[in-house]
């Protein structure tokens, strides 16, 4: 939850780094999916000049029924639409797909024919997983806690599969941002060597701290 597009490109106006911004864009709760690709062209065109790159996210699990935009028909359609305005622009920006790490390989094949259809530059993988397999908390405490995301640690392999199946299978011709578990810089290098050409973290930022970067990056050299 967030308070909105406008609320974002207000502050995102202020900026005075020049930090490299992605705009990581969906659709509403209350959207109902035949209408969702508004949503999505509503936050591109607001964010446009705001941000450097766009993550078209069809696969948190926090949004009810979004996953389903991952199938191949209304995928296809959306990532299209949003090209053809990314086309219109004097100056378009590189667009990305976030998808799920419980995707299947047949989901995954789909995907890799769908960003070669769109011209896309690439894929954010992986989101959070509903996936509740390996945790060590008592199965009534994670069934109480409930539906939602699961970030971290027990994602890091799930991720890294997907990494390089995407990778392998298409033969390296998009880039990739590799996400999800990485604690370590050894996690890191797991993510490039899986074939990522770039990571993102998040859960690991938030428990290990900003030293992480120096350690990451002291390990890449």
């Amino acid at each position: 939850n967030n308070d909105g597009v406008e609320a974002v490109v207000s502050r995102l106006r202020r900026k005075k780094s020049n930090i490299i911004i992605g705009g990581n864009i969906g659709k509403n709760k209350l959207t109902p999916n035949d209408k969702a690709i508004n949503d999505y062209e509503i936050c591109f065109e607001k964010l446009f000049n705001y941000v450097d790159y766009f993550v078209v996210n069809v696969s948190s699990p926090n949004t009810p029924g979004l996953r389903e935009l991952q199938d191949k028909e209304p995928l296809t359609k959306l990532l299209k639409r949003l090209q053809e305005i990314n086309r219109d622009k004097s100056n378009p920006k590189p667009i990305l797909l976030k998808i799920a790490p419980d995707l299947t390989n047949s989901q995954l094949d789909d995907i890799v024919e769908i960003i070669a259809e769109t011209s896309l530059n690439g894929v954010v993988a992986t989101n959070t997983t509903v996936n509740r397999d390996n945790l060590l908390t008592n199965k009534d405490i994670i069934e109480e806690i409930g539906y939602g995301g699961l970030s971290g640690k027990p994602l890091k392999d799930r991720s890294n599969e997907v990494i390089r199946y995407l990778s392998e299978k298409s033969n390296k011709s998009f880039a990739i941002i590799g996400v999800g578990g990485i604690h370590t810089a050894e996690d890191a290098i797991e993510k490039l060597e899986a074939g990522a050409s770039l990571i993102q973290l998040y859960t690991g930022f938030i428990y290990e701290g900003p030293a992480l970067i120096k350690s990451i990056n002291k390990k890449i050299l």
